[in-house]
C-alpha cells in the first residue's frame, strides 16, 4: 500500500534549529498516529512541516508521493492557534464552505456537491442549528466543533489535526471520536497531536515524542511507565480500577502515587 507520508532520518525546527529529529514513518491510507508529548517535544513542528508550512531542517518527507505543501487541496490542516472568521460578521455556515472554496478555488461557483458536504459536515459535528448562528457568538467548544466540520467537508485524504479536542466537553469528544472512526473508513489518514492519552489510545499508532521519538508503535506497546517516564516525567500504573499518575520528576527516587 503506498504512503500517505513518507518520512526518513527526518528532523524538523525552524530556521535551522532543530526541535525535534529522528523521525522514520511510513503512514498509510485509513492509518491513524497520534503524537503525544509536553509542550516543545515537537508535536505541531512536526504536523506543520508534514502541511507544508515549516521546511524540513534534515532528512526526507514525502506526503502525498509529493513534496509537503504540493498536494494541498488532498491535506486538511487544523491550526492549534485559530482565527477564522473573527473580525468578520460571518455566520457558522460561511466558515465551514470556506473548506470547499480551498478545494475548487476561491471564486468558483458553489456546487450541489459543495452544499451536501457542507450539510453533512454540519451534521455530523452535531451543529447543524448553529448554521444561522454568528460565529463570533459561540462558545469555545461550538467554534472548535466548526473547525472541525470544516476540516471533515474538505474530503481530503490526509488530516493533520492538532489538538483537535481542546475547548470540546465529553458529549463534544465522543462526536469527534466517531467522526475520526468515520473518516478513517472511508480511507483518509489522520495524524493528531494530543496530550489527552485517551485520545490517543483510539489511533492504531503512538509516537511519544520528547524532541526526539522515545517510543512508536501500537498503544499497548508504547503506553509503558518508562515511556511514559522518559516522555513526561512520569508513570502510569493500575490501582483497582484507578489510573494513577506516578510522578518521577526525571530523577531515581521513588514517586508518590496519585489517583487521576
Amino acid at each position: 500500500m503506498s504512503a500517505v507520508v513518507s518520512a526518513r532520518r527526518l528532523t524538523v525546527g525552524y530556521d535551522g534549529r532543530a526541535v525535534l529529529g529522528g523521525i522514520d514513518a511510513h503512514v498509510t491510507p485509513g492509518a491513524a498516529v497520534a503524537l503525544v508529548g509536553s509542550n516543545g517535544s515537537g508535536k505541531s513542528t512536526l504536523l506543520k512541516t508534514v502541511a507544508g508550512l515549516v521546511e524540513p531542517v534534515d532528512g526526507v518527507i514525502e506526503v502525498l508521493g509529493a513534496l509537503p505543501g504540493r498536494c494541498g487541496r488532498d491535506v486538511a490542516y487544523l491550526s492549534q492557534h485559530r482565527t477564522t472568521a473573527l473580525a468578520l460578521p460571518l455566520r457558522v455556515i460561511d466558515v465551514v464552505r470556506t473548506a470547499r472554496f480551498d478545494q475548487r478555488g476561491r471564486f468558483a461557483r458553489r456546487t450541489d456537491e459543495d452544499d451536501r458536504l457542507v450539510a453533512g459536515a454540519l451534521e455530523r459535528l452535531e451543529i447543524a442549528d448553529l448554521a444561522e448562528r454568528s460565529y463570533a457568538s459561540l462558545s469555545g467548544g461550538q467554534r472548535q466543533r466548526v473547525h472541525l466540520a470544516q476540516i471533515v467537508a474538505r474530503r481530503a485524504a490526509l488530516l493533520l489535526l492538532d489538538e483537535p479536542t481542546a475547548s470540546l466537553d465529553a458529549p463534544g469528544r465522543a462526536i469527534y471520536l466517531e467522526v475520526l472512526r468515520d473518516e478513517l473508513r472511508r480511507g483518509a489518514a489522520v495524524i493528531t497531536a494530543t496530550h489527552d492519552l485517551g485520545e490517543a489510545t483510539e489511533c492504531d499508532r503512538i509516537m511519544l515524542l520528547a524532541r526526539r521519538v522515545v517510543a512508536d508503535g501500537p498503544p499497548a506497546d508504547v503506553l509503558t511507565p518508562d515511556n511514559l517516564l522518559e516522555t513526561f516525567g512520569l508513570g502510569l500504573t493500575k490501582v483497582g480500577d484507578r489510573l494513577v499518575v506516578t510522578e518521577h520528576l526525571h530523577d531515581h527516587h521513588e514517586g508518590e502515587a496519585h489517583p487521576h
